[in-house]
């Protein structure tokens, strides 16, 4: 039996939304033969148009969609149905209130066609999107959603949803956002790669609003190339322009090249609206520093920076076509530029704002005026800039109880972080000093998380994600598309299901001084962006020290790593020593930099000791300043103070682990065990990833004894390798409730990814976020013979009484050996 053309003309339509352009112009075609009606063919060409849209062909589809609105005899129904369509693409092509206009004509004439209907209601909550009008574009989306669930039409459905999930976005609720876009993807990306690629492409805008900007790349790169394959340079545009956006955030220099690329694409379709979009972008990354030559090489910024009068037009051009947001963070951008380069001090509305700013721009507003107060000498009032800034996003960042939204959303904080940090450490005031320090740590540790509820579902996707990496041991294992999806999944997961128990303000330095004793001290190492400063507080008063030897720290770390993996792996032979000799040279210069002065200062027996991400990795205890002192690296001298008491007490119950195919594990855990009678021990076949888990839930000491790997590009997949596979990150929040004190002999995990400057995520902070009040661990590989001695030792001093940090450098002590053990949290 023959098709109809409306049968013919339903299928056009569902192959133009899975991206199949091509074999769409074809059944359209056919469809147009097999059919007289005007109205028909009319609804022919305006899908005709839409396809083309979908290519690029903007100017070709408003001519043939205009030309069908002048066919003569339609009825009602289709001239609505075409004015929709002329919405639509005046829509992409970037024309809101022209689009708005026809889509209100088309919604309008369509009240009896509750699909259609829904199908405008959509392409209206787009527009608004793009004006900002989040409470218009939420009620238009949640009616269009209605309608299809009402009709049973899934797809439809879901792609309402996903819009849904954008709105969130940008009303700031990325939990919510996440959350629907992937409901809607379980339905959407089956359908085709073009599909995926469009739901991914404002997925990724989730992640790199969330402060995960290599995976929102990776994502981003990967849709440029599928829209490619598929002829689409409109949508090809649009992605670069987004990666652009996200480059923005890190590398200028890429972000400026992207953006370029997107101009000239959307130029090269008629699309001149978003042109002045990605140009805007271009403009942005030429004065963070990412001019370049046509070689491709960065050049000075002063040489290519573009005027004001050139920003104040593209600005203007963005004003005009409704894109409000994006002028003001532009013409922020450069009052920035100008107040950091030139001290350049513009009129304060210059960085206002506008009411419907997107959390960023809202963000580079009180950056802006941090910065020209700084060029006028106004140090105090550009803290006070910098401050009001951080308590806005704080107050957006209490409704996250997941730790890796915590740490990544710190992206937002960074500028306002070291503009607060400069001026705090010029300031040459303790108290001040102190409270930007605790500012920049205790951003992320403000939220005391809710423990999320048992998560069945959850825990099978962790148990096929152990498999998968069993199945591919390499640091790639995440590439794999089922790895990547179960990945994606927990991660919403544990977004949506950790939340906020309460909020823990900060100390202040009278504060913690009433917290510290004749024998302890604090140390708060402050990075301001141009110099590294320590703070060093003690019952009886505070003192700033500058390290003017900063620039011997810089040289002396990128080979450390280097070197403390040699100096474990080489224990005998005639490069032993030359390795050590190596190794003590590098300890030494960081000891006599960063400890000399600060540690005389402190002249206690006892440190607490706060880092930076610039110092991140430190192996503090074999620091040769450090011998015979017990310390502890604190997240906050915040969260240190409020657990001292729950420190000082030791653990009376002790349970350890051991996983597959390490060498003296089973000599250390019994050695360790031995001074914990009764304790349990699990091992072999038994040391399974939920005997573990369980096992933690029920005793106050947890040792285990396994291989680790730290994932640098995705903290919460870093690992100890235990009978059935790794021990995620995600697994201790599936704890009921965690150990107060947890010793990690493995390689690795001790390890931590810095995020956006001050902010660093491992497996120890992972443990401290969930609730254990110290972690011994070791960034770096340690000698298995070290690491069995030294920690057997540390278990007796344990269990005798003495809190974490006493314990391993009593053990030190005694023992003699010097291991890049040390203690997280709060030690004692």
């Amino acid at each position: 039996m023959a098709r109809t053309a409306e049968d013919l003309h339903s299928a056009a339509v569902e192959l133009v939304n899975r991206g199949r352009v091509a074999a769409a112009r074809r059944m359209l075609s056919r469809a147009a033969v097999a059919t007289d009606d005007p109205n028909l063919r009319a609804r022919i060409a305006g899908t005709w148009a839409y396809a083309l849209s979908r290519i690029g062909e903007l100017g070709e589809a408003e001519r043939i969609c205009a030309e069908a609105l002048r066919t003569p005899g339609l009825d009602r129904h289709t001239g609505a149905i075409l004015a929709g369509q002329m919405g639509a693409l005046a829509e992409r092509a970037g024309r809101l209130e022209e689009a708005e206009r026809w889509l209100g004509r088309g919604i309008d004439g369509l009240a009896d066609d509750p699909q259609a209907r829904a199908n405008l209601l959509v392409n209206r909550s787009l527009v608004n999107m793009q004006r900002r009008q989040l409470g218009r574009a939420a009620v238009d989306a949640a009616a269009a959603t209605e309608v299809f669930r009402a009709l049973g039409l899934t797809v439809d459905e879901a792609q309402a949803r996903h819009n849904e999930g954008y709105i969130a976005l940008l009303e700031g609720d990325i939990v919510t956002a996440m959350r629907q876009m992937g409901s809607a993807r379980e339905v959407l990306a089956p359908l085709s790669a073009v599909s995926a690629a469009v739901g991914d492409a404002d997925r990724a805008e989730v992640l790199r609003d969330a402060g995960l900007t290599t995976e929102a790349e990776r994502i981003l790169s990967r849709n440029i190339a599928v829209f490619g394959a598929h002829r689409m340079p409109q949508s090809r545009a649009e992605t670069e322009f987004n990666l652009a956006r996200s480059q923005l955030l890190h590398d200028p220099v890429k972000a400026r090249r992207a953006a370029a690329s997107a101009a000239r694409r959307f130029r090269a379709v008629g699309n001149d609206a978003w042109a002045v979009r990605a140009e805007a972008v271009r403009l942005r990354a030429q004065l963070a520093g990412g001019a370049v030559d046509p070689g491709g090489d960065a050049v000075p910024r002063a040489t290519r920076v573009p005027s004001q009068g050139e920003v104040g037009a593209a600005a203007a051009a963005l004003d005009s076509r409704g894109f409000r947001n994006e002028a003001a963070a532009l013409r922020m951008s450069y009052e920035l530029w100008a107040a950091r380069t030139h001290g350049s001090v513009a009129e304060p509305r210059a960085a206002r704002a506008p009411r419907t700013a997107s959390m960023d721009v809202r963000l580079l507003s009180y950056e802006v005026r941090a910065a020209m107060a700084a060029a006028s000498g106004r140090h105090g009032t550009a803290r006070r800039h910098a401050a009001a800034g951080l308590d806005e996003l704080a107050r957006w960042q209490r409704s996250f109880g997941s730790l890796d939204l915590q740490t990544s959303a710190g992206m937002h904080a960074a500028g306002l972080v070291f503009a607060g940090l400069d001026s705090a450490a010029r300031s040459g005031r303790p108290d001040v000093l102190f409270e930007w320090s605790e500012r920049a740590r205790h951003l992320s540790q403000q939220v005391v998380p809710l423990r999320p509820p048992p998560d069945p579902e959850l825990a099978a996707e962790l148990a096929e994600l152990r498999q998968l990496r069993a199945d591919n041991p390499h640091d790639d294992w995440l590439s794999n598309p089922r790895a990547a999806e179960l990945r994606d999944r927990a991660r919403q997961r544990q977004w949506a299901a950790t939340g906020s128990a309460a909020i823990q303000e900060r100390i202040d330095l009278d504060g913690l001084r009433a917290s510290l004793d004749s024998e302890t001290a604090l140390i708060a190492y402050v990075y301001s962006g141009r110099a590294l400063v320590a703070l060093v507080v003690t019952a009886g008063g505070a003192k700033v020290m500058p390290l003017r030897a900063w620039p011997a720290v810089q040289r002396a770390l990128p080979g450390l790593r280097a070197d403390l993996d040699m100096s474990a792996s080489i224990r005998s032979g005639p490069m032993a020593e030359v390795v050590r000799r190596s190794l003590d040279e590098r300890l030494g210069s960081l000891s006599a930099a960063l400890l000399d002065g600060p540690g005389a200062a402190a002249g206690v027996r006892r440190l607490v000791i706060t880092v930076p991400g610039v110092l991140n990795g430190i192996p503090w205890a074999m620091l040769p300043a450090m011998r015979g002192r017990a310390f502890t690296l604190a997240v906050s001298a915040t969260r240190w103070a409020s657990l001292r008491d729950a420190a000082s007490r030791a653990p009376v119950t002790a349970g350890f682990a051991v996983g597959p195919r390490v060498a003296r594990g089973d000599e250390e855990v019994d050695a360790a065990a031995s001074a914990w009678p009764p304790s349990r021990t699990l091992r072999a076949a038994e040391a399974t990833v939920d005997a573990v888990t369980d096992l933690a839930s029920q005793v106050e000491l947890l040792h285990i004894a396994a291989h680790g790997r730290h994932a640098v590009d995705n903290p919460l997949f870093s690992g100890l390798e235990l009978a059935d596979g790794a021990l995620f990150g995600y697994d201790i929040d599936r704890m009921p409730r965690p150990p107060s004190t947890v010793v990690l002999s493995a390689c690795e995990v001790g390890r931590s990814s810095v995020r956006w400057g001050e902010e660093a995520i491992g497996m120890t902070r992972i443990w401290l976020h969930a609730g254990t009040r110290a972690v011994v661990a070791t960034p770096v590989v340690v000698a298995d013979d070290e690491a069995c001695e030294l920690l057997g030792a540390m278990h007796a001093e344990l269990a005798a009484g003495l809190p974490a940090a006493e314990a391993l450098a009593a053990a030190s002590g005694r023992t003699g050996i010097v291991a890049p053990f040390q203690t997280h949290g709060s030690g004692f």
